[in-house]
């Protein structure tokens, strides 16, 4: 396994500073790692450090409606189009409306992730269901939403509102989405080539970490 191409090397701290974006895109270049993964602000400082948007090249990957995705569904659409247009970005991370979701108002779910995918088109959206705040019925049902939205991955966790991927989780969502054409994102807590390689295993086919030179070192030692 060549751990690095499974790799979203990612820096979503609110504290994050020019210098850190810098250093996180020099990183991912030096190991030659899948996609870099960066809040909206820096997205356009991110495209110039990496070079120009090209299936060759690193990735570009940028958040919308993240940490909570409580916007209205108008400026997820609205923040999409300004980092496809405007800064170039390859891909989009949404994070899924909980707050439709947990109510039971599963067309209002549907509805915002499909307004993101098409303003995104063709570029790749992978939504995030923050698999720490489901129920096991709610996270087969979050996957079936994310699909019938027309997304390209359903993603873990932000790493904000508590415990990220399991292995578990990466597991389950995989069971579900090969049947729709879904990818799965395993993101949140993962810090070590051990773990990284068992989301690998479960069924991950992205990886969204922070730690991803010292994985990459770890693995290049072994």
């Amino acid at each position: 396994m060549t751990i690095n191409k499974y790799i979203e090397h990612t820096l979503l701290k609110p504290e994050a500073s020019v210098s850190d974006i810098i250093h996180l895109c020099q990183e991912a270049q030096e190991w030659q790692m899948r996609a870099v993964c960066v809040n909206p602000c820096y997205a356009g400082l991110a495209r110039h450090l990496l070079g120009e948007s090209s299936p060759d090249n690193i990735q570009l990957v940028t958040v919308i409606g993240f940490p909570l995705g409580a916007e209205r569904t108008e400026s997820k659409v609205f923040a999409a189009k300004l980092a496809l247009d405007e800064d170039h970005v390859d891909e989009i991370d949404m994070v899924m409306n909980m707050a439709a979701f947990k109510s039971g108002n599963h067309n209002a779910v549907v509805e915002d992730i499909a307004a993101v995918v098409k303003a995104a088109a063709p570029f790749k959206v992978k939504v995030i269901i923050e698999t720490c705040l489901l129920t096991q019925q709610e996270k087969e049902v979050a996957c079936q939403l994310v699909a019938k939205a027309g997304a390209a991955f359903v993603k873990t966790s932000t790493g904000f509102n508590g415990p990220g991927a399991t292995e578990e989780d990466v597991a389950l969502l995989s069971s579900i989405a090969k049947n729709y054409g879904l990818q799965v994102k395993a993101a949140g807590g993962i810090r070590d080539l051990a773990t990284a390689e068992k989301m690998v295993a479960a069924g991950a086919s992205r990886i969204g970490i922070s730690a991803g030179a010292a994985i990459c070192r770890e693995a290049q030692a072994r």
